[in-house]
């Protein structure tokens, strides 16, 4: 197993960024601790980055421009976008989110590295829908529907013990009267969350 042959598959399958289990995958005749030792010895030479413990992005011969939330759902499997950051890519927020906030049904958690903060929200299986998957620069995103993004986002602002003005104050209230309300009302009930704030806030 050499670095040439490794990228040549990789990057024939757009594998920019990649964990050790999918390379175990792709070489299944090697054995996982001498994988291990070839993707240190790679990133010790410049030719891998490593993004967290056994997640890597090519980065030799030239790095490929990978948008951060395609890092997002390669860093935590399985995730969608959501939250702040979706809400911010649909309008419903007026600022750009400083973290790249997603959703998983697995244990919270954070991560940090040169592309910058990726928070990860745990919720319950049967609440880990309404996602769908956008391109990006010809990258699959898993990213939530608006309506689901905002649901989320309430959900974990009323964790926190904010309402009323409190929990809406962020939110662009026009475009959220363009939203599919009965969509919101079946994603809240999931959370067995009431919507009443959000439908009566004026616009």
């Amino acid at each position: 197993m050499d670095f040439e042959t490794t990228y040549k598959v990789l990057e024939g399958r757009k594998y920019f960024v990649f964990s050790d289990a999918e390379i175990a995958a792709f070489f299944p005749e090697e054995k996982k601790e001498n994988i291990s030792v070839y993707l240190s010895r790679w990133v010790k030479a410049g030719k891998l980055m490593r993004l967290r413990k056994g997640v890597y992005e090519l980065a030799y011969p030239k790095r490929p421009v990978i948008p951060d939330l395609y890092i997002s759902n390669k860093l935590y499997f399985p995730s969608y976008v959501s939250m702040e950051t979706a809400l911010s890519s649909y309008g419903l927020i007026p600022e750009v989110a400083m973290e790249c906030v997603s959703i998983t049904a697995k244990t919270s958690r954070k991560f940090t590295n040169e592309y910058g903060i990726f928070v990860y929200h745990s919720v319950q299986p049967e609440a880990f829908n309404g996602y769908r998957t956008e391109n990006h620069g010809g990258f699959e995103i898993l990213i939530a529907l608006p309506e689901k993004a905002l649901v989320d986002y309430l959900y974990f602002k009323k964790r926190k013990g904010l309402k009323g003005e409190g929990l809406l104050e962020r939110i662009n209230m026009k475009a959220v009267k363009k939203l599919d309300r009965k969509a919101m009302e079946r994603y809240a009930a999931v959370y067995k969350m009431d919507l009443k704030e959000l439908f009566h806030a004026k616009s």
